[in-house]
């Protein structure tokens, strides 16, 4: 883990002269937001005090997202204690945990009237729980507000942190993501503070406290991975009985992170889609734009669905 100053954004933001970022291609361009649904979901969360990884992760789909009113929340401060070399986000020491987010969090996701909410955070290994609590909280406060939303959770490894896991469960989320991100062997210099089969059995024990609970997780493609090793990954979480599988391109933030191997094209995303199906994921969304929560709550009906007919057919 990275040495924790007062609040760092990936210093020396003007970067690296010699990690430039490469020019995209046109297949993965998207439009500046500029709507009117993009201004009133951001007047709503600024309204409310929330942080989103919409904005603090530089999502490319955020103008997308926003004209419909899509966000996902990013509880518990917007200053992460880890320093993943992929990630936007500000790393350093973060302040004390709002008690009125979870509450605000409700308030805001019931005026967007959403019938999927994400909500996701940064890492606070500063914490006992790791924010557990507080993502059990915001669960339940959401369930008040709004009995009719379906909730997804992108969660923290909460590496040592007993009992973390249990108590996110017991909220009942209807979708439990944490991301594996990228292949063992680029564990080291993307996610330093990480550990791939510490990732991977969180997965696997939200199915073991909670086997109807749906489980997610995904990866990026374009930091120097080999196609067999994302292969195995996907072999990985199918034996850890996850039900929803993410890729997309990782593209750099700044110059200070890590640099883009290359442009995986549309075609060899969806051969990877192919080949996660036949392994049997129940869902799988492959694509340059693919982002966790992107498209989330659509995805949620079609995850849904693929177990029913699972069920039916025995």
């Amino acid at each position: 883990m990275n040495d924790l100053a007062p609040r760092l954004r990936h210093p020396e933001k003007a970067g690296n002269p010699d990690n430039p970022i490469p020019r995209k291609p046109a297949w993965i361009r998207v439009k500046a937001p500029v709507s009117r649904g993009y201004h009133e979901t951001r007047r709503i969360i600024r309204g409310h005090n929330l942080h989103t990884v919409c904005e603090e992760a530089a999502c490319p789909n955020i103008g997308e997202c926003w004209e419909k009113k899509h966000v996902t929340v990013m509880i518990l401060g917007d200053v992460c204690t880890r320093a993943c070399a992929f990630c936007n986000v500000a790393t350093g020491r973060p302040g004390a945990v709002d008690p009125l987010e979870p509450m605000n969090t409700a308030l805001a996701m019931a005026e967007l009237g959403l019938r999927h909410v994400v909500v996701t955070s940064v890492d606070r290994d500063d914490l006992a729980d790791g924010g557990a609590g507080q993502f059990a909280e915001v669960i339940r406060r959401i369930r008040e507000a709004s009995p009719g939303t379906t909730i997804e959770v992108l969660t923290p490894d909460f590496m040592h942190k007993e009992g973390a896991i249990e108590t996110v469960v017991e909220a009942g989320p209807d979708v439990f993501n944490h991301n594996l991100e990228t292949v063992p062997r680029l564990y080291p210099p993307i996610r330093p503070g990480a550990r791939y089969f510490t990732s991977l059995e969180l997965l696997h024990r939200v199915k073991r406290l909670d086997p109807s609970a749906f489980t997610k997780s995904g990866v990026m493609v374009g930091l120097g991975e080999r196609r067999e090793e994302v292969y195995q990954v996907m072999d990985d979480l199918r034996a850890a009985d996850v039900d929803f599988l993410t890729i997309g391109q990782y593209l750099q933030p700044t110059r200070k992170h890590a640099p883009i191997d290359r442009f995986v094209t549309p075609d060899e995303f969806e051969t990877y889609a192919e080949m996660a199906r036949g392994k049997g994921f129940l869902m799988v969304s492959s694509s340059p734009l693919t982002r966790s929560s992107y498209h989330a709550g659509e995805d949620f009906e079609k995850l849904r669905a693929a177990r029913e007919r699972q069920l039916a057919a025995g």
